[in-house]
Parts: C-alpha cells; structure tokens; sequence
C-alpha cells in the first residue's frame, strides 16, 4: 500500500476512535440526545474502503454508523453537533446518532432500520450505471441485516442487472445480543452469494490490508460491468450494542481477546514493521485525531438548540 493512503487510513481510523469515545463520554455526561451505537473496534473497515472511494461514489449506513460517516468526509464537528441535537449538525440536530447524512460527500445516510440500506445503495448503483458515469456504490451492514429480505432482494436485482454495487456485511458477532450462531444458517455470510451468481469473500475486518484487497478487486469488477460482490468482514465491537447496554450475554474474556486484535494497534505495528511511517509520525497523527476531537466538542457544546419557529423547514417540499 502506498504511503499517502496507508496514513490517511491511519488518521481516519484514529478520528473514528476519538470521535466514539468523545462520544461515549458526553453521553456519560449527558450531553446527548438519547443513547448511541458505537463502532469502537471496527475502524478498519469504513477507513480502508472510503479511502478508494471519491465524493462521487456513494455509499449508505446503519443505526452504527459515525465510522463510515467520518470516512467519507464528513467534519467531526458537525456530525458530533448532530448527535448533540445541535442546530449546526448536518441535519439540523433532526437526524441524530442514527440518521446523518452527508450528500457533498456521497453519503446517502445512516439508517436505523436494519437492512434498510442495502437497496438504497442498490439503486443509487443503477443510476449511476444509467448515468455511465463510472463510480461505484457501497452498502455497509450488519450481520444481522443479511437475514432482512432486503438483503436478498437488492442482492439478486443488483446481480442480475450487472449493478456497480458492492456489499459490505459487517459481521461484529451479534444482532444486539444474539450470537450469529442463532440466527443465521450459514457459518459464513459470505457464501450467500453464491445463490445470487456472484462473487462472496469473508476477510478478517481488522486486517487493513485484507479489506483493502478484498474491496480493490470487488471495485474494479463493478467498474468493468461485472456487478455485485459481497464483502464478509469479520469484525467486533469492543463496547456494547448501545451506550447503556450491559452485556450479559458475552464474556470479559472475549472482550478482552478481542482488544489484543485491535485494528489501529494491528495497522499501526504494520506501518512500523514495514517502515511506511516512523514512530513519531504515528504519535504526531494519534495526537492530531485527539486534538481534532476537542475541538469538535468545544464546537458541538457551544453551538445553538434548533429554534422551535423552523420546526416546519424540510417537511413538506415546496415546488
């Protein structure tokens, strides 16, 4: 991997880890509205892919989503103002944890409704295709989602159409609290593809370099009209499903397993061994994302309440 990319993926990651637990704490403070859903643990997936991604590219999101939103661009500050309530947040303090949206950024949304997502992206694919205009589109999900019917249905049109699209399952282990074990019939999400004609692959989701080859291949399928490739990372969330959950239904010891394979500790002993980046530089960008994060909180807590006189603005479309 080229030295510009691996270190913006770095700093990416980095800004999502401070962003999540800057997040975390003001809702300890109570200074959020209502709970969020963190995607601590899960950096590598949304830096490694938005980093082959442009503005022009499109991708959606889930109820966990902050990560892929920072990914693709978006402002600490303003997305943390969204979470806030605040009215400089990218949707006026409406959309909340679960519903920012950035369209400057080819960021159609974040959506609480499990699955609801993938034939957003699905579509967005096909205009794209209709447009001829050679970017692809891109549906992160979770493990839980690939049992929505939706799932199945924007696969199969995106496969038989030859859409642009690719499928990103975000497998952490867990719909809320139930193992994939339980809920799921296949050891391997990835292998659903398979009933669709196209292409699945499960990689390690804390691998950088495993998501960045798994992705570069799927993006250069659909650019060339091949379609659809599902995406499988196997990942896991190191806090819990939201910012009150109590965790009874997993172990410390399986947490505690899983924060030795922790994604930016993994990438950054990559960038040392193979001497892409020095260790000062790596300080110089974790310190950054830090420094970054509190100016976004000092931005988010002094920014305005939405005014109650514009309670009416965005409803109704006026032609």
């Amino acid at each position: 991997m080229e030295k510009a990319r691996a270190m913006k993926i770095y700093r990416t990651m980095n800004e999502i880890r401070a962003f999540e637990e800057r997040s975390y704490q003001l809702f300890e403070e109570d200074k959020l509205r209502g709970s969020v859903h963190l995607c601590t643990g899960e950096e590598a997936i949304p830096a490694t892919v938005c980093s082959s991604l442009d503005d022009h590219d499109y991708i959606t999101s889930t109820h966990r989503g902050h990560g892929h939103c920072i990914a693709k661009g978006a402002r600490l500050d303003m997305a943390l103002a969204e979470l806030m309530g605040k009215a400089t947040g990218y949707c006026k303090g409406r959309g909340g944890s679960m519903h920012i949206a950035d369209l400057e950024k080819g960021n159609l949304g974040a959506n609480a409704i499990v699955g609801a997502g993938i034939p957003i992206a699905m579509g967005a694919a096909l205009a794209q295709k209709l447009r001829k205009d050679n970017h692809v589109s891109v549906s992160f999900f979770g493990d839980g989602a690939s049992n929505e019917g939706t799932f199945h249905e924007a696969i199969n049109m995106a496969a038989v159409m030859k859409l642009p699209v690719i499928f990103i399952c975000e497998n952490n282990g867990f719909g809320i609290s139930t193992p994939v074990s339980q809920s799921t019939s296949v050891k391997e999400i990835s292998i659903r593809a398979s009933s669709y004609g196209i292409p699945g692959i499960t990689v390690d989701g804390n691998d950088v370099l495993a998501i960045d080859e798994a992705f570069l291949t799927a993006k250069m399928r659909a650019l060339k009209g091949g379609g659809p490739t599902l995406i499988e990372c196997i990942t896991y969330r190191l806090r819990g499903h939201w910012t009150g959950d109590p965790e009874p239904y997993r172990s410390r010891a399986d947490v505690a397993a899983w924060k030795k394979k922790d994604p930016i500790k993994r990438f950054r002993t990559y960038l040392l061994d193979s001497e892409t980046a020095t260790e000062k530089l790596l300080n110089k960008i974790e310190a950054e994302a830090l420094t970054a994060m509190e100016e976004a909180a000092e931005f988010a807590l002094n920014s305005p309440e939405p005014d109650p006189a514009h309670v009416m603005d965005d409803v109704f479309y006026e032609a």
